[in-house]
């Protein structure tokens, strides 16, 4: 307690935003990384600890290798000094990686294509030298690493080592830097939150260094036996000097899909927004100029496989949007604001007499099928539709009127036509006979898009979703027995939307921090793309199981959702000019985070009270303004009351609670400023 009310008051002190828990970042502090443990050794070697910490070096003899631990999730070229012996000809020291137990392969790493698994690296070892992988040879994310000798003889490894090549944008000195923090009570939680931060590190790399896919569903082969596929990565995804891919080993490539998620995290936890926008310029240069069509994903994936997405197109809008909801650089969203509307007014082409769009191609998210009046693709229009209609107004654009008549009359034919009251859940769609598919993604969407049409109904959409819940996750029963971290990161959104806390809570302990993080198959640092609901490391829509990605940035989900709803500090216009103070615990006993934008730094630090009731110290720029909304159950009445903070307290603004709760407790029209807010319950 002592340690809390210490950090209550660094809060309330002026300085520099930066991380106060240094000691959770994953990210290394220099860019030579080095083994930190021995996993496993087959046939003779000599001293293979030797060469975790570069403490010095390991003999080789005959036919043998060592599998080594990163103990994390990391990204890199790899390199290596060696002195074989005189006698031997023929050597050779091999490389291969994984970021999952599961695949260590004594014949290759594995997969970053949908057959077979990716070659090793073979360096010639005669007489004495150093070696090391050509830049398209670095492998973007492992935590396994395995030094194999294959000849007769006998070669002494020593300075083994990777050149750490995530965050390219970065120096050396700063590449632990963090702009934003969080904090609770739950161990675990920290650990997620820093976990998912990372994740998209790794998942931010030098565009030169993208995957050109020529290997994509193939496998090398004749009529005896099948060769593990080569790999090499060398291909121009984007400009300037870093991009945000989905995942660090594979794909490589830019998808908005997967933005939508580790955006928001890269926000509140590092504000890497360069990144973003370089990353969202790749796609907006390859709209389509006659029909206003953007890519299902950047090239060359765009090039190869030309495939139209009506979700993802609409994901990169919403991109638009969330880069200046951070950032606050209107002449971005000016100089791309033609290139907005002539998408979103595609996305309107398809709307029929029905009221929703009929959508026509079936490319989503790795689910299975997508067609007709979806509600997911509805969902995901109307919320576009209201983000772009906002914009408008931020630009006096009055020419776009139609949009908000187009999203009124989705959410009613969304409601009359695919509501099921006997589920308490949308239906995928309304063909006949009616599916009785009830997918994750579009009732996680009909929740954080507001096309629900009560509270209540939030309600009973996020107690539905949350009864389907198995050992290992919530259930995608969109693309089979599948959980998605990705849509499972939309869904920790809906429950906290629909003031279930508790809930959001409980799928971040269970799903991210017992499973996804602290499974032993796992990399214990970073967030699978997907797995089976029975645990199993496979995903359904992928032939291929090593070819999964373990540093996925659409699976980081909690980073941001636990800033902006647990500690509940959450940017509403932008840059923060106004902002929202709106604390969910959820169970938690105290949650604090900060973040800064170009305003400066924003922090929270709430405490549950012993009566129920809720403390918050807040402090936001000078300048801006905003809220704060307290989620009670005061069935007794009770009061929120708001003091000034870091000087003689006064108070500020008082609203009474009814009786006969639950409710919300709202103050408004606060200036920037440092605040104590607190939840009184009669």
């Amino acid at each position: 307690m002592y340690l809390h009310s210490m950090l209550i008051a660094l809060l309330l002190a002026p300085r520099i935003l930066a991380d106060p828990y240094a000691q959770y970042i994953l990210t290394p502090a220099s860019r030579t990384v080095y083994p930190a443990s021995v996993y496993n050794v087959n046939g003779t070697v000599e001293n293979a600890v030797g060469l975790v910490g570069a403490r010095g070096s390991a003999s080789f003899r005959g036919p043998s290798a060592v599998t080594y631990d990163f103990g994390k999730n990391i990204a890199g070229i790899v390199s290596f000094d060696f002195n074989a012996s005189a006698s031997a000809s023929d050597q050779f020291i091999g490389i291969s990686f994984t970021e999952s137990s599961l695949w260590i392969n004594a014949e290759g790493c594995d997969a970053m294509a949908d057959a077979g698994i990716d070659a090793p690296l073979w360096f010639p070892a005669t007489g004495q030298g150093r070696a090391q992988a050509s830049k398209e040879h670095q492998r973007g994310g492992f935590r396994y690493l395995n030094v194999y000798h294959n000849a007769s003889g006998e070669t002494s490894v020593s300075n083994l080592s990777i050149h750490f090549t995530a965050l390219p944008q970065k120096t050396e000195a700063d590449l632990q830097e963090y702009t934003g923090y969080f904090h609770t009570n739950d161990e675990q939680l920290n650990r997620v939150w820093y976990a998912g931060a990372y994740t998209n590190e790794l998942c931010t790399i030098d565009p030169t260094a993208g995957n050109s896919l020529i290997y994509l569903g193939t496998i090398t082969s004749n009529d005896t036996e099948t060769t593990p596929l080569p790999w090499y990565l060398n291909y121009t995804i984007a400009t300037g000097k870093s991009v945000l891919v989905d995942g660090a080993k594979r794909d490589r490539l830019v998808w908005p899909g997967d933005m939508s998620i580790a955006t928001p995290s890269i926000f509140v936890s590092t504000n890497e927004l360069s990144t973003i926008r370089d990353s969202l310029d790749s796609l907006l240069r390859l709209q389509n100029s006659s029909t206003g069509a953007l890519p299902y994903a950047g090239v060359p994936f765009s090039e190869v496989l030309p495939i139209f997405s009506f979700t993802y197109h609409l994901y990169s809008l919403i991109g638009i949007y969330d880069y200046y909801l951070y950032s606050g650089n209107l002449s971005y969203v000016s100089s791309n604001w033609e290139k907005f509307k002539f998408g979103l007014n595609y996305s309107t082409s398809f709307i029929d007499a029905s009221g929703m769009a009929n959508v026509t191609t079936s490319a989503d998210w790795l689910r299975f099928g997508m067609g007709g009046h979806n509600i997911e693709a509805n969902a995901i229009l109307f919320y576009t539709l209201n983000l772009g209609t906002t914009l408008a107004g931020v630009l006096n654009d009055t020419t776009v009127g139609a949009w908000s008549k187009y999203a009124t009359e989705i959410k009613t034919a969304a409601n009359a036509r695919l509501w099921d009251p006997s589920a308490n859940l949308y239906r995928d769609n309304d063909t006949r006979p009616l599916t009785q598919l009830h997918p994750q993604d579009g009732n996680a969407w009909a929740v954080l898009s507001n096309l629900t049409t009560s509270p209540a109904q939030n309600v009973n959409i996020t107690t539905a979703l949350a009864s389907r819940w198995g050992k290992y996750g919530a259930p995608a029963p969109e693309a089979g027995t599948t959980v998605s971290p990705f849509i499972s990161s939309f869904e920790i959104q809906a429950h906290y939307i629909a003031g279930q806390p508790s809930n959001a809570i409980r799928l971040m302990k269970f799903m991210w921090g017992n499973f996804m993080l602290d499974d032993p198959r796992m990399t214990n640092s970073t967030f699978i793309e997907g797995y089976s609901t029975n645990g199993d490391l496979h995903y359904a829509p992928y032939l291929n199981d090593p070819r999964i990605s373990h540093a996925h940035g659409w699976a980081t989900g909690p980073t941001s959702a636990l800033t902006f709803y647990a500690a509940g500090l959450q940017v509403t216009s932008e840059a923060g000019k106004t902002w929202k103070i709106a604390p969910q615990l959820g169970g938690l006993k105290f949650a604090e985070a900060g973040f800064q934008t170009s305003l400066g730094n924003f922090s929270s630090n709430v405490t549950a009270m012993d009566d129920g009731g809720v403390s918050v110290m807040f402090e936001t720029p000078v300048g801006t303004s905003g809220s704060v909304v307290f989620q009670h159950e005061a069935t007794q009445g009770g009061q929120a009351i708001v003091t000034t903070a870091g000087g003689q307290p006064r108070l500020v603004k008082r609203t009474l609670i009814q009786r006969g709760g639950p409710g919300f407790a709202a103050v408004h029209d606060l200036p920037g400023g440092k605040y104590e807010a607190k939840l009184l319950l009669a």
